[in-house]
């Protein structure tokens, strides 16, 4: 029987970080699967191309695997992957690295160039309120803070994980008057507030997109209410797969986010769900804002197609 290939601790290390949501937003993970997968081939010990191939296909499916919404964790593996060539374990090995060093740099770019186009659309005195974290739309926020734009946020709590609090607090970093809300509170809100601004976890092809539970009825409040709704996602979060027809998969998390035991004994049987983000259809959001410029969310699957073509191959799995 063949052995499995070995994998280096950091890639188990980091699918456990992502899987446990210590590593959080689509940014943040695809950039912590590239690293991983970086370290995997700086590392290996591989005497055959062959083996060193299968090593780099088990580390991505070991990362692939822990969180099947965010799209820029395959499209990260894919990039990678897609740019591993060479005719001997050492040019494969600087290939890994080389591409690994250009997907890394250009995420960090298209973050800056996003936030630069998101804070065209934001102006002198605005409120914007926001929903769970997203370092895309912070990013908007930021750049509109630096070109000297005065702002104020309302933010949302976020349930059941509470990551309005993270924002809330980068917010005030940068200066900005925050009145943070709890989620059942932003319909009433949305009467003070300018714009929604939220990220995205992916974009499928006809312009839906899914991001954290509670963007979809925000979002439909926020049109009740007359209030811009701006999507702020660079697209390494476009989710290809979805030009051949494929549904996005919800993430279902644990149920003790939502309930401790001893509640769950007391109240008595019960069963819990926990679905950690919903789908926004493109009706109701007026500009999704990426790195390559704001469109139309019916127009983004133009952006997908040049970025990705018709279909998209899955190069983590065994040939």
């Amino acid at each position: 029987m063949t052995e499995p290939p070995s994998l280096h601790p950091e890639v188990s290390e980091t699918a456990d970080r992502i899987a446990e949501m210590e590593v959080r937003g689509a940014a943040t993970i695809a950039d912590a699967a590239a690293a991983a997968l970086g370290r995997q081939a700086a590392d290996s010990d591989a005497e055959s191309v062959s083996a060193f191939r299968a090593e780099l296909r088990a580390a991505a499916r070991e990362l692939h695997d822990t969180r099947p919404t965010a799209v820029s964790l395959p499209n990260a593996l894919r990039y990678v992957l897609s740019g591993m060539d060479g005719d001997s374990v050492e040019e494969l090995r600087r290939s890994v690295e080389r591409t690994v060093t250009r997907f890394r740099s250009d995420l960090d770019d298209a973050q800056d160039r996003l936030g630069r186009i998101g804070a065209g659309r934001l102006s002198d005195g605005d409120v914007v309120m926001t929903h769970c974290h997203s370092t895309d739309a912070m990013a908007c926020i930021e750049a509109a803070i630096e070109a000297g734009t005065e702002l104020e946020a309302i933010v949302k709590e976020t349930r059941p994980r509470n990551q309005g609090h993270i924002t809330a607090r980068q917010l005030r970093e940068l200066g900005v008057p925050v009145t943070l809300v709890v989620d059942n509170a932003a319909h009433r809100f949305l009467d003070d507030a300018d714009h929604l601004l939220v990220g995205a976890d992916s974009i499928a092809a006809d312009g839906s997109v899914v991001n954290k539970i509670g963007t979809a009825g925000l979002a439909v409040s926020a049109r009740d209410r007359g209030v811009e709704v701006m999507v702020a996602a660079q697209s390494i979060k476009l989710h290809p797969k979805t030009l051949t027809g494929a549904a996005v998969e919800i993430e279902q998390r644990d149920d003790s986010e939502v309930i401790d035991e001893e509640t769950r004994a007391d109240i008595g049987d019960i069963e819990v769900a926990n679905p950690a983000f919903d789908v926004t259809p493109p009706r109701h959001v007026d500009a999704i804002v990426t790195e390559r410029g704001q469109f139309p969310p019916e127009s983004v699957v133009v952006l997908m197609r040049e970025l990705f073509g018709e279909s998209v191959d899955e190069p983590w799995q065994e040939p």
